[in-house]
């Protein structure tokens, strides 16, 4: 190898446009965003030695990337196979500002050797729409995915996800592969689709999926949506009962289904559940065939009575006329009751205490003011037998003043009725006083 000499380097730049575009041959490369893309330039014998490289626009000195003589500059990393002569580019970090127009050159003496090269760099994502498809849980999904005539004979696969550049790569099935268990592809080129099967189907199999078909360029991709819902996800209810007590499921079927037989059965999986109504004598049904639905009623519940009941009316099971339910049985309700009426009582008793303690003590304030007012009576009585005391005194003197003046009015009586006239007043005296104090006493009170 050999690096470019000044003259040519000069002729170079000296090239117009419309020397470089009559290089012989066209490569066209594509990559996706982020990705990287190789670039392959063949060359003629004899020309092994001779010193290589890449370029952009007019391909002038300033437009050149990266030339054999250095492994890696940047983004770029270039390789030259001799024996093939075959000269390789490789552009990584891949964006959409790299698409466009490329040459490969060949030095030499005079003009070099170009070869054009049209990179077209697509975005690693797909698809602004997609085709929602849904199923159920252990069955089958088949979607098609269509695609233009001149594609008829080209590699179609499919693919999870939606990154392109890599889809290829991750594929789960192809056209030109053998069917692998769970997904089958079959060409229908007639009407120009590819359709796929996904069977076995589990929840983990929603998601989004590529159908993608493989041209020389960038591939052409359309997506599919798949929604894998539960087998009975169309119907499923959760319930809760308490131990000892009624419980009431109710569970909907078509009104085609009217005539058939209807059923409860329990367990975790619908392939292996028994028929729980005919074997408990707790389990009663009761079909509305006016409204297409029918009871199931436990009448006392059991702890052992918590699982996965399925109902329906079709002995095929599809998807659509079962009901899932979940029967949750909680005995820990009663456990609060045990608690509550302890503390009640304590509350009732705490309440009576403090009436009891209320009442008490108004009781004993009423006959404290009871005995106040006794007390006052008591004084009152003892200042009133005092003051009658003292009338009573009064009175006797006044009555003794009287006897007084009657005495000596009677001294002008004769001799002889003196003594027995001393003896009536006398007593006459006595009565009087007594007559006088209890009249007295009776006026007062």
């Amino acid at each position: 190898m050999r690096m470019w000499s000044l003259q040519n380097l000069l002729f170079t730049l000296s090239i117009p446009l419309s020397c470089v575009t009559s290089a012989a041959g066209l490569i066209h490369v594509s990559g996706y965003e982020g990705g990287e893309v190789n670039v392959s330039c063949p060359y003629g014998v004899g020309y092994e030695s001779y010193e290589k490289y890449l370029c952009r626009n007019d391909c002038g000195y300033e437009d050149v990337l990266i030339m054999t003589t250095e492994a890696k500059k940047s983004k770029y990393s270039i390789h030259d196979a001799r024996q093939s002569r075959v000269f390789t580019t490789t552009i990584s970090d891949l964006t959409g500002a790299d698409a466009g127009k490329y040459w490969c050159g060949v030095t030499r003496n005079g003009k070099d050797i170009y070869t054009e090269v049209r990179l077209d760099v697509g975005q690693d994502t797909c698809c602004d729409q997609s085709t929602k498809v849904q199923s159920y849980e252990e069955g089958s999904v088949s979607f098609s995915c269509s695609y233009e005539s001149e594609d008829q004979n080209k590699l179609k696969y499919v693919c999870r996800g939606k990154q392109t550049s890599t889809c290829l790569q991750r594929a789960v099935i192809t056209s030109d592969s053998q069917p692998n268990g769970q997904f089958r592809l079959t060409d229908d080129k007639t009407s120009r689709k590819f359709t796929v099967t996904i069977s076995r189907l589990t929840k983990k199999d929603s998601g989004l999926y590529l159908c993608g078909v493989q041209h020389s360029g960038l591939d052409v991709f359309s997506a599919i949506d798949l929604e894998v819902k539960e087998w009975c996800c169309v119907r499923s209810n959760r319930l809760s009962g308490i131990v000892g007590r009624p419980v009431t499921m109710k569970c909907a079927y078509p009104p085609q289904h009217r005539n058939n037989r209807k059923f409860l059965c329990k367990g975790d999986h619908r392939d292996n559940c028994a028929d729980i109504v005919r074997s408990q004598s707790r389990f009663t049904l009761q079909d509305d065939i006016s409204f297409s639905f029918f009871l199931v009623t436990i009448t006392e519940l059991e702890a052992g009575d918590a699982g996965t009941y399925w109902c329906g009316s079709d002995s095929q099971w599809s998807p659509g006329n079962y009901t899932k339910i979940q029967l949750s049985v909680d005995a820990a309700l009663f456990y609060p009751v045990v608690f509550t009426v302890p503390a009640v009582l304590l509350i009732l008793t705490s309440a009576l205490v403090i009436v009891y303690k209320y009442k008490c003590r108004k009781a004993q304030g009423a006959r404290a003011n009871m005995n106040r007012n006794q007390s006052k009576a008591a004084e009152a009585e003892e200042v009133t037998s005092v003051e009658d005391d003292y009338e009573n005194q009064e009175v006797v003197v006044r009555s003794r003043q009287q006897a007084s003046k009657l005495q000596r009015t009677s001294d002008h009586c004769d001799d002889a009725g003196k003594d027995e006239q001393d003896s009536v007043y006398q007593n006459f005296t006595t009565t009087e006083e007594i007559y006088c104090n209890q009249m007295y006493i009776t006026a007062k009170r």
